[in-house]
């Protein structure tokens, strides 16, 4: 790569730009991650007592999470939740990529396109309060389905995990639909046509033809959509009851109202990992690299 860059942009260029990512990777990236990993060892300790006999390493934060029933059930059905959130955006992602790159004119598209981003030029904070009003007791849904006939009293979409699976759903269905897009505009129309030629319905010439050449497409958008539904804090804190509460918003708790960095960071780190493990699984199952997601 840095030799492509060389070749487009020239050698000053382009080690100034590798100085810029390898700074940018180190002081935001990796020793934040570093610090994390730090204090998540450490017990949390009155200025005082830091560095003193009591400030030694231990498995204790850690030990905290698995002695916490409530907790650790709020960290399982938190990635429970996510997978099933990354689930139901391919599912709605799918049908409207496909549309984008092989179905709609490049007029159609664009259009598409752009209603579905101008959407994500408002903060994500009112997005996310945006359905709150709609799937609010007497908001506008709940109106509509009365007027229709379709139930007889309100409906609570903001007592359970639905309200936050919607929001989720709606928050992140770009970092799907981008990634499908990009894998199936390059399918070359041809295998299409061929396979609806010999006679292939479209469900086989989707599980034998498009779905194959999209994995790569397919894994990249899986993993930034777990990635971002198992970190968010906004959406579930807006949309979620008590008894639906998200694990980073434990974590939030720990930083910011208990004052214990060191646990804050020790839930945070299990986190990151079961995440990472989550990149690798998704990698597996679909047979592709890091050089396939990167595309």
């Amino acid at each position: 790569m840095f030799k492509q860059l060389c070749n487009r942009f020239g050698t000053p260029i382009s080690v100034g730009i590798a100085a810029l990512l390898l700074v940018w990777l180190i002081a935001l990236v990796i020793l934040p991650q570093l610090l994390m990993v730090d204090y998540s060892f450490r017990p949390n300790l009155l200025p005082s007592e830091i560095g003193g006999p009591k400030d030694s390493y231990s498995l204790v934060n850690y030990v905290t999470l698995f002695n916490n029933k409530i907790h650790l059930g709020i960290f399982f059905k938190t990635i429970w939740s996510s997978v099933m959130v990354t689930a139901l955006t391919l599912v709605v992602s799918y049908p409207l990529a496909f549309y984008l790159a092989k179905v709609a004119t490049p007029k159609q598209a664009a259009l598409c396109l752009l209603l579905l981003i101008i959407p994500f030029w408002i903060n994500e904070i009112l997005r996310t309060f945006s359905w709150y009003i709609i799937l609010a007791y007497n908001g506008p849904l709940n109106a509509m389905l009365q007027a229709l006939g379709l139930i007889d009293r309100p409906l609570r979409f903001l007592s359970g995990n639905g309200g936050v699976m919607v929001g989720m759903v709606y928050a992140y269905i770009l970092f799907m639909i981008f990634p499908l897009y990009n894998a199936l505009e390059s399918l070359d129309a041809n295998q299409i046509r061929a396979a609806r030629n010999l006679g292939a319905s479209w469900a086989k010439t989707h599980l034998r033809i498009i779905i194959p050449h999209a994995k790569p497409g397919i894994a990249t958008g899986c993993i930034m959509t777990f990635m971002l539904a198992a970190g968010s804090y906004a959406v579930p804190a807006l949309l979620g009851s008590p008894g639906s509460r998200w694990f980073t918003q434990i974590i939030y708790n720990w930083f910011f109202e208990g004052g214990n960095w060191n646990q804050g960071a020790a839930y945070a780190f299990l986190l990151l990992i079961l995440c990472i493990g989550f990149i690798g699984l998704v990698m597996k199952v679909f047979k592709v690299g890091l050089g396939d997601i990167a595309k």
